[in-house]
């Protein structure tokens, strides 16, 4: 229950602002200014009890506590490593980004690229830290999530071994930012080994907020050239690696010393006269700093002293240690992908920039409820969750080759938290989303889920390239203009997990999430329509409480399992004490806790109609239905429920099996009969909106 109030509470402080840039979440509610206004008050430094300068801070395997390799590590402040340690000197550059023994050179290349952008870096690095003005042991960051700018506060005490620091630190021995960067990032995670291993682009993502794309060298668009070029002039974070085929080969090198499985940063192109025909150059940079490739354009290679010493030497200036030029070919044969992080996303699809329309979805995977897996799974595909876009406006301008008007959209699904519960033994999953044109006779027609048919009798429109387990995958699409479904999926059924999926389209379009609307509608009995024939449910509740007499859940309970124990069209065990409850709290009318003749043959009437939606999703008789059906059988009761309350249904009601028996099925039907009862009386003029105090909010709620 915590966790869907605090879910609530994120909703209504989103809708206010909050996340923004200018208004960042804090982590784990820790206020820069307050907790460092409070540590120069004080006169002590500042201690992160969120993120301890202790063994679990390091990791939980390989730098778990008592590992080898955790031994000897010592944690110590900058003042104390060097005797006048600076935040930043003479501005952030790629030389302040050294790896150390740590495997993220991944998010070391990102940060490399993104001090190339001085607006974007003071995003992520806020100014006004240092080590004289004002210091107390603390510093802050913030960083991309989800949708949402968070901001990350760190004291500054940092792994060493030595007497050096362990992990990423600067060329320049007395710079600390990058340190305390990565340390921030950590912390967002878990840990320090939560960082090891990873893509280029999630640094990328979480440092600007941007979406990223990824091009396979094998196979590269005919003009990718241009497009680099493009994105670097439009401020874009790029990065490469070489794909290995076994774990041996990961940081091996190759025989011309570029490293495999290692995230490098494209910093630069350009192109140089060479012998009189035009060679195109890619610069890249490796985060260690020392190691570069030595082929053709090296730094020492034969090519220099072909081409106008002038421009040798600007191109010569350009590069810093650790960087290197090659020609674009090569980079073709030796790289297997490259990942650009767009800031602006049209800027790779149109030679003038323009504002793209966003759209930001937060959705969950929920067993029983809403993870339905892939296309494979035709009974439960439908249950996804699925989300609307009406695409009104072609393209302005239509890129060469595409005939019809249509319009361009970029789509990125992202998984949440993977990292973080790497601890716990939870990889990435493998994800992918497929979109679906609705047709005309179902457009406007769409605010409930589309249903197992129809997946059935339509192929997708478009959709991301195949199931895979990053924590982003994207897609870019030109669709003509119409109404659109797409839903997200993870490739196996029954896979819990939470997502965003944002959608940047040239046009502005509409967007909502289907089946949003909640409703409830069940069909009311009134006594009249009962039948008063049912002679065997009279005489056991005479036998029980005497003639005219009205009955509590007790009774309720034996009466209702002796009329049940008779029956052979259903495989059940008896009602609960507790469903019993719920079944009084429902009809009684007077708060006696009991129920009069009247209202039990009502009662009987309506356990009956659940009796028959029951048994259409049993037809095998198991006595149980499926988790993932209950969304028909609300249906059928006259309630309509977002993907939020099917999930809270599903952790309530659900076996181990995914699937419900009858007894909680009936005390589900009743227990959203009364709510839906409970907030009409209380809603009386019609807002949509009720307000309680405390003790009236917990006498409603513990009916």
């Amino acid at each position: 229950m915590a966790a869907q109030a605090a879910g609530v509470c994120r909703q209504r402080a989103a809708a206010e602002g909050l996340g923004s840039y200018q208004n960042a979440v804090k982590c784990l509610g820790q206020d820069f200014e307050v907790l460092r206004r409070q540590c120069l008050d004080s006169g002590v430094l500042f201690k992160d009890p969120e993120f301890p300068a202790c063994p679990s801070a390091l990791g939980y395997k390989e730098l778990g506590p008592g590992s080898p390799q955790t031994q000897g590590i010592v944690w110590k402040r900058p003042t104390e490593l060097c005797p006048s340690p600076q935040f930043i000197v003479g501005g952030a550059t790629r030389t302040d980004v050294r790896q150390g023994d740590l495997g993220d050179c991944w998010l070391l290349a990102a940060i490399a690229s993104l001090t190339l952008n001085e607006k974007l870096l003071s995003r992520v690095v806020p100014g006004n830290q240092s080590f004289q003005e004002n210091y107390a042991g603390i510093f802050h960051f913030q960083f991309w999530q989800y949708g949402e700018w968070v901001e990350v506060v760190v004291d500054d005490r940092l792994p060493t071994k030595d007497g050096e620091l362990l992990f990423l630190h600067s060329a320049e021995g007395s710079e600390f930012w990058s340190a305390l960067l990565e340390k921030a990032y950590a912390k967002l995670n878990g840990s320090y080994e939560a960082l090891a291993g990873g893509s280029t682009v999630e640094g990328f993502e979480d440092f600007t907020g941007g979406i990223s794309e990824s091009y396979d060298l094998r196979k590269p668009p005919a003009n990718l050239y241009r497009l680099i070029r493009k994105a670097l002039r439009a401020g874009s974070l790029l990065g490469c690696s070489i794909d290995v085929s076994s774990a041996a080969e990961t940081e091996a090198f190759t025989h011309q010393k570029l490293v495999k499985s290692h995230a490098y940063s494209v910093t630069g192109v350009e192109e140089v006269d060479f012998s009189g025909r035009l060679e195109q150059l890619i610069r890249l940079r490796n985060p260690w700093g020392q190691v570069e490739w030595t082929g053709a354009w090296s730094d020492e290679a034969p090519e220099w002293s072909r081409i106008d010493p002038r421009q040798r030497e600007e191109l010569d200036q350009k590069a810093e240690d650790g960087e290197f030029w090659m020609s674009f070919s090569d980079f073709l044969v030796q790289f297997s992908r490259l990942e650009i992080c767009n800031l602006s996303p049209d800027s790779l699809s149109s030679e003038e920039a323009h504002k793209w329309s966003l759209v930001l979805f937060h959705g969950r995977w929920a067993r029983g409820a809403t993870a339905g897996g892939c296309q494979n799974y035709p009974a439960t595909y439908w249950t996804n969750p699925q989300f609307k876009i009406h695409l009104g406006e072609a393209d302005e301008d239509q890129e060469e080759g595409v005939g019809e008007p249509c319009c361009t959209a970029l789509l990125g699904l992202m998984q949440k938290d993977r990292r973080r519960r790497r601890r716990l033994g939870q990889g990435l999953l493998s994800i992918g989303f497929a979109i679906y044109q609705v047709p005309k006779e179902l457009a406007g027609h769409t605010d409930s889920h589309l249903g197992r048919d129809f997946f059935c009798g339509h192929q997708p429109a478009a959709r991301s390239d195949t199931y895979v387990n990053l924590r982003e995958v994207w897609g870019r699409v030109q669709l003509p203009p119409g109404e659109y479904l797409v839903v997200p999926s993870t490739f196996e059924p029954f896979k819990d997990g939470d997502f965003c999926l944002r959608v940047f389209s040239e046009q502005k379009a509409r967007a909502l999430e289907i089946g949003a609307v909640v409703a409830g509608n069940p069909h009311e009995l009134h006594p009249v329509e009962v039948d008063p024939g049912d002679q065997e449910l009279r005489r056991l509740c005479e036998e029980l409480s005497g003639k005219g007499s009205e009955i509590g859940a007790n009774e309720l309970k034996r009466v209702l399992n002796v009329m049940f124990s008779r029956r052979t069209d259903i495989k059940f065990a008896g009602f609960s004490i507790y469903t019993c409850r719920e079944m009084i709290s429902l009809l009684d009318s007077t708060g006696t806790g009991t129920l009069g003749p009247v209202e039990l043959r009502t009662l009987w009437l309506k356990v009956q109609k659940y009796l028959e939606i029951f048994q259409e999703l049993d037809p095998g008789r198991l006595g149980t239905v499926d988790t993932h059906d209950m969304r028909l059988a609300l249906g059928r009761a006259g309630f309509s429920l977002n993907n939020q309350v099917q999930q809270t249904i599903a952790t309530r009601y659900t076996g181990h099996a995914l699937s419900i028996d009858f007894d909680s099925f009936v005390a589900c039907m009743v227990r959203l009969e009364s709510l839906f009862k409970l907030f009409r009386v209380l809603d009386r003029n019609r807002t949509g909106v009720v307000q309680l105090s405390l003790p009236e909010w917990l006498c409603c709620v513990l009916v």
